[in-house]
């Protein structure tokens, strides 16, 4: 009789608990996840993973639990380098007299790529493995993800307005059509349309995304009733509220992915729902621009797909989806006055697969799956902060800081192992971030 033989791993990840996601409302006490060739091939039990797995390498982190890595539906992260520039404002102010001046004066490619160096070093500090782009010079947005094997979709921008970028609403389009068709095969990159707007961009520029977005089946990824004031603006300028102009230009569909939804009526909710369209909330940013409360619990009952993003650094001041995720569950409760709504389970479920369903990244990621990309990230829950632990996922949800992640993989390759970030020369992007704080206030004083 011959004895077992062992399958062939390339890692496998051994945690005090693993939160699959899917199914929903799991916790598995030490358990273990195969990987390989980037792909998850099997999740069970510890004792069990070692019998049946040989493993090149074994990460061990029985203090810890195991999540998939937090999706940041919605960012502007070469707005890193805007981070604090002007606080305390409300959002045309911040936008039309802050923001865009400053942008104006220093977008270009080493901006995007340095923004997006410095942000993707914080993310994954932080346990996010995938963001949801939405800013200019995407083709070298694309290219600085890659280099950093950070899983990204990039936002094809539209504005009705000439930028750095592009100077015509037909060079808009001819950018994004080069840049869709260099990444549209690419395994980690994906592209979505990115129009800014409904008050920035015109019904004829929405009437080809929509066109276009539907021939090369592409997601659409918008800011959407985000202030009471850009809802009545629309009623002013177009006789109808923004969804319902989107509506009529055959935008809200399961490819919408609207983001902010500050000011919605049940009417509007339902419309969400039965048009398939996902909700990225934004908490942090809402309210410190004052913008509203999303109706989060409400879009919930209604069967809408909630996700979670940061925004940008220049209105949140950060992408800390751990911080994020505990704001959006502790404010839906106060919105919906319901202490049991947008429970821990629900909100780490929105950070997570949530935001990879927003994205159309589901089949690939936001869950512990066979099959799956490796995607994940363990969170040390032994700190003072974090005892004693009753229940794993309130802890995460309510009680965890960021500095408590310890690994983050992404398809499989290490990007942070015992805190500390791997192929990322941490004192070079800080210098580099220092720099641009120079440049910047030089143009400012």
């Amino acid at each position: 009789m011959t004895g077992h033989v062992p399958e062939p791993c390339d890692l496998l990840i051994e945690a005090g608990f693993v939160v699959p996601i899917e199914p929903h409302g799991v916790v598995l006490a030490a358990h273990a996840v195969a990987i390989r060739d980037g792909i998850v091939v099997a999740l069970l039990p510890v004792a069990e993973a070692r019998a049946r797995f040989a493993a090149v390498d074994t990460v061990s982190r029985h203090d810890a639990v195991l999540l998939p890595g937090l999706v940041n539906a919605h960012t502007h992260n070469p707005m890193t380098l805007l981070r604090g520039i002007a606080d305390d404002l409300p959002l045309k102010v911040w936008l039309q007299e802050h923001i865009w001046p400053v942008e104006g004066a220093v977008m270009g490619p080493d901006f995007v790529a340095d923004g997006v160096t410095l942000a993707i070093a914080e993310m994954l500090r932080g346990g996010t493995t995938c963001a949801n782009e939405n800013y200019f010079f995407p083709d070298v947005q694309a290219a600085t993800y890659k280099r950093h094997g950070f899983r990204a979709r990039v936002g094809l921008p539209v504005i009705d307005f000439p930028t750095a970028w592009a100077a015509s609403d037909d060079a808009y389009f001819d950018r994004a059509g080069e840049v869709h068709d260099q990444w549209r095969d690419d395994t980690l990159i994906a592209t979505a349309f990115a129009p800014h707007a409904p008050y920035t961009v015109s019904d004829g520029n929405f009437a080809r995304i929509r066109m276009l977005a539907d021939q090369l089946d592409l997601p659409v990824h918008l800011h959407l009733h985000e202030t009471a004031q850009e809802v009545r603006q629309s009623i002013d300028d177009h006789g109808q509220r923004p969804i319902a102009r989107l509506d009529r230009l055959g935008l809200v569909n399961d490819r919408l992915i609207a983001v902010h939804m500050t000011q919605l009526t049940d009417g509007e909710i339902d419309l969400c729902a039965e048009r398939g369209v996902s909700v990225v909330h934004c908490p942090e940013s809402n309210l410190k621009l004052a913008s509203g409360f999303c109706p989060v619990c409400a879009l919930e009952r209604a069967g809408v797909t909630l996700a979670i993003g940061t925004d940008g650094c220049a209105s949140n001041n950060d992408l800390d989806m751990v911080g994020e995720t505990r704001t959006a569950a502790l404010l839906a409760k106060a919105v919906a006055n319901d202490a049991a709504g947008f429970d821990a389970f629900t909100a780490l479920r929105a950070a997570t697969l949530g935001g990879a369903r927003a994205m159309g990244f589901d089949h690939l990621v936001g869950s512990i799956e066979p099959g799956k990309q490796a995607d994940l990230a363990c969170i040390d829950l032994s700190a003072l902060e974090t005892q004693p632990l009753h229940h794993v996922v309130s802890q995460l949800v309510y009680a965890t800081g960021r500095q408590q992640v310890t690994d983050v993989w992404i398809g499989g390759v290490a990007k942070l192992r015992d805190r500390v970030l791997v192929d990322m020369d941490i004192a070079g992007i800080i210098a580099n971030a220092r720099q641009w704080r120079t440049r910047i206030a030089a143009l400012r004083s």
